[in-house]
């Protein structure tokens, strides 16, 4: 029972997350679809939640959420600008001497290992780059399709994951 309790909030957390998401992708808002939303999202949220968040959610956890609910939006943003310089690049006739495949790297001071994985996520879900090894130092290995698309990475991205989890960078 005890271990109910203590994994509560991320039962409650996992099941808010897969019912929004059921809401938005069925877009059917009548008492039985959502009836059907909430019994499937409560079995996913018990078979899952402990997937999901393998240790019960700290203290600090729900500001690191909402930060990261504002990281979001930034990201599809990048994600849509490297998707128009990647366009450019693929329809332009000089295209053989635009791409400059290259691996490169660099060390970041992030600690927090959710951080680490976070950044390295994104920076693979920015067209024209793809982390290739993260090492639990921080050191990153990163592929990119040419110069400009390597130019902004640590940068930005760095600063703003590290702010999600309130370190300094």
């Amino acid at each position: 029972m005890k271990d109910i309790r203590v994994y509560l909030p991320s039962y409650l957390l996992t099941f808010f997350m897969t019912f929004i998401v059921w809401v938005v992708f069925s877009g059917l808002l009548d008492s039985y679809h959502l009836t059907l939303g909430v019994i499937s999202a409560a079995g996913v949220s018990l078979m899952s939640a402990r997937v999901i968040f393998p240790e019960p959610l700290k203290k600090n956890f729900f500001p690191i959420y909402l930060r990261f609910m504002i990281y979001i939006p930034w990201l599809i943003w990048q994600i849509l600008l490297s998707s128009g310089h990647v366009l450019k690049v693929i329809l332009s006739p000089d295209m053989m001497d635009l791409i400059d495949p290259h691996i490169f790297q660099f060390k970041t001071r992030m600690k927090n290992k959710t951080g680490l994985v976070t950044f390295a996520n994104s920076i693979t879900l920015t067209p024209g780059t793809m982390t290739v090894r993260l090492s639990v130092l921080g050191k990153f290995t990163v592929h990119a399709l040419d110069r400009t698309s390597a130019a902004g990475l640590p940068g930005d991205m760095e600063k703003k994951v590290a702010k999600i989890f309130s370190e300094k960078v």
